[in-house]
């Protein structure tokens, strides 16, 4: 007798989909180019030479779970600015779920010229090792999805399998993206907006980076991926919304004053956040001689849960800046 999906879906199951995995590597990445500030100037993914490693999918408790770890070489090509055909390769050591979703650790890259060095050549280097990167982890986070899209109907019972990267708690650092396309396995709490109490939890931060550059990584939809390396959506207008992080942040920006300060609601996707409750998020940025300091302050907070959420900003807004080198002083 065939057990109910509930019963059915508790159990461990497993699927290894490493060749899949492979071939979409080699199909996506190759997808990818990216232009200078000179148009003339363009870098191109041409091949992946490499895919080492596995990929699985996994479910324990009505949850799918994805668990890869790769070793990714690729080969790319570009054009500089006087004409000359640029070639090279590169290697990332390790694109997994703890770097890609968790974000237990930063990507790594290892390039190589194979072009012989001048200084147009030079020029385009640099650009490759400077805007590659943003581009590839934004196709990276697209693949957790979609192993799921694939291949979680061959281990879900139910009609609309969960979909996790990884179970959001009271104690990570960040909240995981949330994809908008399926419900998530644990359904946030309904409670009364009027019975909610609140609290303002306020985060400061000194980068080393101008207030308008700043303000254009906040709102920028096509810079936003490169401190979240997630999907985002960006109209930097007053009433439009935005989602960061893969749809874990959603929002409408209320006022937009450049290089000064940002004001938007804020909602999260997550279990401890009380479903369809809004708070509102204003960033100030002031801009001293050498640096730029950011205060995220939220109001709105659910009280109880003001510790999870500084982390959470902690984790993905200021460590975002950090991992593009812009350093920082909390």
């Amino acid at each position: 007798m065939a057990l109910p999906p509930s019963t059915a879906n508790w159990h461990w199951k497993n699927k290894n989909v490493s060749r899949w995995g492979s071939e979409w590597f080699e199909r996506e990445l190759v997808t990818i180019s990216v232009k200078g500030d000179n148009e003339s100037e363009v870098v191109s993914v041409t091949k992946v030479t490499e895919v080492d490693g596995d990929v699985e999918l996994g479910q324990r408790k009505s949850k799918l779970i994805t668990i890869y770890d790769c070793k990714i070489v690729l080969t790319w090509t570009g054009t500089a600015s006087d004409g000359t055909e640029v070639n090279g390769s590169l290697t990332i050591p390790e694109v997994s779920h703890e770097v890609t979703l968790d974000r237990l650790s930063d990507y790594t890259y290892h390039w190589s010229l194979s072009t012989s060095t001048s200084p147009t050549v030079e020029a385009l280097f640099q650009l490759a090792k400077s805007r590659l990167p943003a581009a590839l982890e934004a196709k990276f986070a697209e693949f957790p999805v979609a192993i799921i899209d694939t291949h979680g109907k061959d281990l879900t019972v139910s009609i609309e399998p969960s979909r996790v990267g990884t179970p959001i708690s009271g104690t990570a650092s960040a909240p995981a993206p949330a994809s908008s396309s399926s419900p998530a396995p644990v359904q946030p709490k309904k409670t009364d907006p009027k019975k909610i109490n609140t609290k303002v939890v306020t985060v400061e931060a000194t980068f080393q980076a101008p207030a308008d550059d700043l303000f254009t990584l906040l709102t920028d939809e096509k810079r936003i991926p490169i401190w979240t390396r997630a999907p985002a959506q960006s109209t930097p207008q007053v009433g439009s919304g935005y989602s960061l992080f893969g749809g874990g942040v959603k929002g409408k920006y209320i006022s937009l004053t450049p290089s000064r300060e940002i004001v938007q609601t804020w909602l999260l996707q997550s279990p401890t956040w009380p479903e369809g409750h809004i708070a509102t998020l204003t960033t100030t940025l002031e801009q001293s001689s050498d640096s730029t300091k950011i205060t995220f302050s939220l109001d709105g907070v659910p009280s109880g849960i003001e510790d999870e959420i500084k982390r959470n900003i902690e984790g993905y807004y200021i460590h975002g800046f950090n991992s593009i080198g812009l350093g920082s002083e909390l």
